[in-house]
């Protein structure tokens, strides 16, 4: 199982952000994380459709976007023509979870399923063949900075499981206190994806930073 960072730019300086990217790039990242939030759903208020037009005019990587946001459905068209390779939605905030995921892959995106610390696992089971990707999020979503819900590993696993038995190859992901602390015991758990913002671009070396998740990977859990 190959593991993929994707930096999330939530925590990146926006005024140097291409110099941010290029030193993510240097150092091995394979997507970009950009976190859409709109005030109601989780309370804070971030980027929207513009800034990954604007970061597909500056990198080819993959641009993994996920909606903290009521109603997501509202934005398939609009994130799918401004570059997004990864939509992501949290079942919560919608009502016909599988006809957004099916549109999701109809406008060329992967569809992307979110679950918070307190939605059960058990969900996937209904969409299991719908969604390219899960992402557990192993903080409650609003902020970065968070620290690892210990219980994450647990879910992480359990959500391994459910894909394997399903024979699934959706990528699993997670968000959320990801650390050079953390990362190993996630990646032992089954996921493949990990998202990590401060660890990253909180670092003085970016690229050293993403290598060094990495190598903790390696570490036998």
């Amino acid at each position: 199982m190959t593991v993929r960072i994707a930096p999330s730019v939530l925590s990146a300086d926006l005024g140097r952000l291409t110099e941010q990217i290029e030193r993510a790039v240097a150092g091995g990242a394979e997507w970009l994380h950009v976190d859409v939030m709109d005030g109601h759903f989780v309370p804070n208020l971030t980027f929207g459709a513009p800034l990954v037009r604007a970061l597909r005019r500056v990198t080819n990587l993959p641009l993994d976007v996920h909606l903290m946001v009521e109603r997501p459905e509202r934005y398939l068209g609009e994130f799918a023509d401004a570059g997004a390779s990864v939509f992501t939605f949290h079942p919560e905030a919608t009502v016909h979870v599988q006809r957004h995921l099916a549109t999701a892959r109809q406008l060329g995106m992967l569809a992307g399923l979110a679950l918070n610390p307190s939605t059960p696992v058990s969900l996937l089971e209904e969409v299991v063949h719908d969604v390219d990707l899960v992402l557990v999020m192993s903080v409650n979503p609003g902020y970065g900075g968070q620290s690892y819900i210990p219980q994450s590993t647990d879910k992480i696993r359990r959500s391994r499981a459910l894909l394997d038995r399903h024979e699934s190859p959706a990528v699993l992901e997670v968000d959320g206190g990801i650390t050079a602390a953390t990362i190993a015991e996630a990646w032992g758990a089954g996921a493949d994806t990990f998202v990590a913002g401060t660890a990253i671009f909180g670092s003085p070396d970016p690229a050293q930073a993403i290598r060094d998740l990495k190598r903790h990977c390696a570490v036998k859990v």
